[in-house]
């Protein structure tokens, strides 16, 4: 966005100005020749003297009335009342009044002034744009694109208006307020902390009471100056006061200020406006009297001639190092981020130097500021974003000024309009300056952001082992929590007990904290696992559902994870439907929380063959079960005992259509046999399965001799 030089301290960099001079004058010249007898030459010298002296907010007027006195026969006539009609657009957009800017750039358009001058499609995109109308705002950059094929900076403004709906609707957390109490109905902006408790807001403002009464003719708008406000007992911002101390508020502007690190060094911005005269910005620093008051101002010698803008400083915490904004020479197009480094033996700044690719483009990049962690905060429109102004963080590399990988700050602190001036209050809270509509309208204002904490609650529900159906109730469920927090809570009849707010709104899980769950009841076995959770490095609301499981100590049998084998057969089945050791691991799991527990492991057949043959068919798949666990997961042999039970005792089953509870007997299943296939193979397979019952849970390593090849070898089948 080619923005005004005028109040450089403002959101808005300046116009620039050797396209200007280029055009000025032949303009200027043609006008005398073409213009008609109802308009003075005096008028259109004064338009041209106002646009040449960057004095926009007065110079549309005067455009308008040039365009209107002017004729538009004949190609020259047509070329100059678009120019006009440009210069009037231009005069608005650099104001700030960009519904203006539009109709303006509109009419330009319609006398084919894109012919003389592209880029007037390029900032009626941006105005519209900025007026959130991506529709019409893609339209113009398209138009552009194809008559200035290698500005890159229309590549980032069409991405710019594709990607908007995406961008917005990957919304942060991030809590936007208008500041209120510390804006006024002008212009205030660029907020930054002046002592070590972030106590004390330093910002740059138009509103009345400042240094003078007179009105800036680049905004008609009063002069910037520089104020402060403090906050008081309660935590709120006190009514601002202007910065105390001679030479620091001028007749000129005066803003975007920044400190060292002990607030003993004050840089600051200040744009002269001398009439007819191209005079750039300035940066100005100023020391430490005590008491609010500054004192002992000079000028910072940063730049080769009067017309070059050097502003936006941003100090390092020992205020030796400055990175700030400037058109001069060596750039990579529009504004760009420089550093120079103060030599105290010299007593002077090193010549600058620009910041680089990593972080420059071909548009401009504004309001550069530190955070917390020592990343680079600052503003630009020269890559993807939402619109206008966007605000991006460049993360820092090793121990020196170096930082790459900007990144989008996203919506809601970026939006369609200019985004810029943010400082961080924590990494969770900061101050930044938006020209969004608001309270004010579209001028303007000190916002904050805040990113609330992640809302967490805990559900606990208790069932027994191995039977995630049966609930367990009235189980004590304790939380610790590593910042020592500790409560208790009992599970209902659902077997679940769950937190979320505290009587007090407070919630009981909180952010960067780890806890600790044990459960008990008597009646059941201790539970020596137990379960955590834990928010550290979380981003993000969650809702924690943990499930755990006590073992009854009246025995019960236990039914496995489903444990397949192929029909006929006694080998684990492992295919693309069931990893049937994966099924055993929950019994390696629960030997491994109990270590004094002995299992029995029961497999059955289903009725299908004689029943000598599904005996030892199932004596063999519990061997298997026993092998694949001892084997290859290291489970001391005596705490299994393989049993198989063949097809005397067929499964429970509860039909899902009906809810009834069955036993698979083989003349129940033979019934599916002809009318319902896959319904007979079902209920077959189920009927193959494993079993556990807990034999003890007192077992002691080595107290056994370790079972006989022959009580785990597989027997063979009958003969027929």
């Amino acid at each position: 966005m080619n923005l005004p030089k005028f109040l450089f301290s403002s959101p808005l960099n300046f116009l620039n100005e050797a396209r200007i001079m280029k055009l000025i004058i032949p303009i200027a010249l043609l006008l005398v020749a073409f213009v008609s007898t109802r308009c003075s030459q005096k008028q259109l010298i004064e338009a041209e003297n106002s646009y040449r002296g960057q004095q926009y907010c007065e110079g549309a007027d005067k455009f308008k009335v040039a365009y209107t006195k002017l004729g538009s026969k004949g190609e020259k006539a047509k070329a100059i009342k678009g120019e006009m009609a440009f210069k009037t657009a231009e005069s608005y957009r650099l104001s700030m009044a960009y519904k203006d800017a539009n109709e303006w750039y509109d009419r330009a358009i319609m006398l084919d002034y894109f012919t003389i001058n592209p880029e007037v499609y390029f900032y009626n995109g941006q105005m519209f744009q900025m007026m959130g109308q991506l529709d019409k705002a893609l339209k113009n950059f398209e138009e552009y694109k194809k008559l200035a094929s290698n500005d890159s900076r229309v590549d980032a403004a069409i991405q710019s208006c594709k990607s908007f709906e995406e961008m917005k609707a990957d919304k942060s957390r991030y809590v936007v307020e208008n500041q209120t109490t510390l804006n006024a109905k002008e212009y205030d902006m660029a907020p930054m902390f002046g002592d070590s408790k972030d106590s004390k807001m330093y910002f740059s403002s138009t509103r009345n009471g400042g240094f003078s009464d007179d009105k800036d003719p680049r905004t008609c708008e009063s002069y910037m100056d520089l104020w402060f406000a403090t906050l008081d007992a309660k935590g709120n911002w006190a009514e601002p006061k202007l910065v105390i101390g001679e030479g620091i508020n001028t007749e000129d502007n005066e803003g975007t200020v920044c400190f060292d690190g002990r607030k003993k060094m004050m840089f600051f911005t200040r744009c002269p406006n001398v009439k007819k005269k191209n005079l750039g910005c300035d940066i100005w620093m100023a020391e430490s009297k005590g008491k609010d008051e500054w004192g002992d101002v000079r000028k910072l010698e940063l730049k080769a001639n009067d017309s070059i803008t050097v502003g936006h400083p941003c100090a390092s915490e020992d205020g030796k190092y400055l990175i700030f904004v400037s058109d001069m020479p060596g750039g990579f197009g529009g504004k760009d981020l420089w550093f120079t480094t103060y030599d105290k033996k010299a007593d002077k700044w090193a010549a600058p130097a620009n910041l680089g690719k990593e972080i420059n483009t071909s548009g401009n990049e504004l309001f550069p500021t530190f955070a917390k962690n020592g990343d680079l905060i600052y503003s630009t429109d020269g890559m993807i974003g939402l619109g206008g102004l966007d605000l991006f963080r460049a993360k820092k590399t090793g121990n020196e000024f170096k930082w790459e990988n900007p990144t989008n700050f996203g919506y809601p602190i970026n939006s369609e309009t200019d985004d810029y001036a943010l400082i961080e209050l924590s990494d969770k809270k900061g101050f930044f300056t938006s020209d969004r509509k608001g309270t004010n309208g579209t001028k303007p204002d000190i916002y904050s952001y805040d990113l609330p904490p992640n809302l967490f609650d805990l559900k606990v529900v208790v069932s027994e082992i191995a039977n995630k159906d049966q609930k367990i109730e009235g189980v004590n469920v304790t939380i610790k929590g590593s910042d020592n927090s500790t409560w208790t809570g009992k599970t209902n009849k659902e077997g679940t007990v769950a937190w979320d707010k505290k009587p007090t709104g407070e919630r009981y899980i909180l952010e960067n904290v780890t806890y600790t769950i044990a459960i008990e009841k008597e009646g059941f076995h201790p539970d020596k696992k137990g379960a955590s959770i834990t928010t550290v490095n979380l981003n993000g609301n969650q809702n924690f559902v943990v499930d755990m499981a006590l073992l009854p100590i009246v025995i019960k049998p236990i039914r496995l994870p489903e444990v397949r084998y192929p029909y006929g057969q006694f080998t684990l089945l492992v295919d693309s439907t069931i990893n049937s050791k994966d099924s055993l691991n929950f019994v390696y799991d629960l030997l491994m929380e109990y270590p004094g527990m002995v299992l029995e492991l029961s497999s059955h057949t289903d009725a299908r063959g004689k029943d000598a043959a599904n005996q030892v068919l199932s004596d063999n798949r519990a061997k298997e079960c026993v092998k694949y666990l001892v084997q290859e997961k290291g489970i001391d042999a005596n705490r299994l005992k393989p049993v198989g039970k063949g097809e005397s005792t067929p499964a429970i089953w509860k039909d899902p259509a009906s809810g009834e509870i069955i036993t698979l007997t083989e003349e129940y299943i033979n019934q599916f046999k002809e009318k319902d296939k896959a319904q007979f193979e079902k209920l077959h397979q189920l009927n193959r399965r494993t079993e556990a019952k807990v034999l003890s849970l007192d077992y002691v390593p080595g107290a056994a001799p370790a079972p006989t090849p022959t009580e785990v070898k597989p027997a063979e089948a009958p003969k027929k």
